[in-house]
């Protein structure tokens, strides 16, 4: 990932925006706007002051994620276990436009899937404005978890869109959906800082490039 796809993730994830950012910074909007569209990079002034603002490294900003695929490539025989696991947990669950399992909680959406020595749960509240949890267990042991919390913005969202974007989540992109995925007038986006271990992500829907939805997803390994 790219410091402008950093920036733009990191910045939106604590909630503030262009130009709440450019007022914290003593920077101009449109110079927030250019750095998040990568037209041009801060000075190493901004980039400290942006480390201390959101608790990185200034190292971290300014180098790209090669190092994740390489990570992605070490994981041993459990991690390669878990992702694909969850992704055939998702194609048998919502994605795969399976009915509720029953209610855990008072108006909850709840599904199930288990196979072998794992078991996946998927929670949810909610309707326009949701919030939910994915969890995994191995042999009874929790040790995969991820909260998101997102909204429909518009009318014309599609969560037969989104079904289909969850199921062609990539096994190097296991969180949500692909980076990018477009069918007919619907174009999905997602970017992710991390990996499986701890990460923390943000994904859109536009229709005929009018955002419908967007939500905040967060998590990792507990083990």
């Amino acid at each position: 990932m790219t410091f402008s796809d950093k920036l733009q993730i990191i910045r939106k994830s604590k909630g503030i925006t262009q130009e709440e950012l450019a007022e914290k910074l003593n920077v101009s909007r449109q110079a927030v706007t250019k750095w998040e569209s990568g037209m041009v990079y801060p000075d190493i002034m901004n980039l400290i002051q942006l480390s201390e603002l959101f608790h990185i490294t200034v190292d971290y900003l300014v180098k790209d994620n090669q190092c994740n695929k390489s990570i992605e490539m070490t994981y041993d025989n459990d991690m390669d276990e878990l992702i694909d696991f969850k992704l055939e947990a998702i194609k048998n669950t919502y994605a795969g436009y399976a009915e509720p399992c029953g209610a855990s909680r008072p108006g909850s959406n709840d599904y199930t899937y288990t196979k072998g020595d794992y078991l996946y749960f998927d929670t949810w509240l909610g309707g326009e404005k949701f919030s939910g949890e994915e969890a995994i267990w191995k042999k009874g042991k929790a040790i995969y978890s991820m909260n998101y919390f997102g909204r429909n913005l518009d009318e014309r969202f599609s969560g037969d869109f989104l079904k289909e974007v969850l199921g062609s989540a990539p096994r190097e992109l296991p969180y949500r959906g692909p980076e990018f995925y477009q069918s007919g007038e619907y174009t999905y986006k997602t970017k992710v800082i991390g990996d499986m271990d701890w990460f923390q992500g943000y994904e859109e829907i536009y229709c005929q490039n009018i955002k419908v939805y967007e939500c905040f997803y967060h998590g990792g390994v507990l083990v």
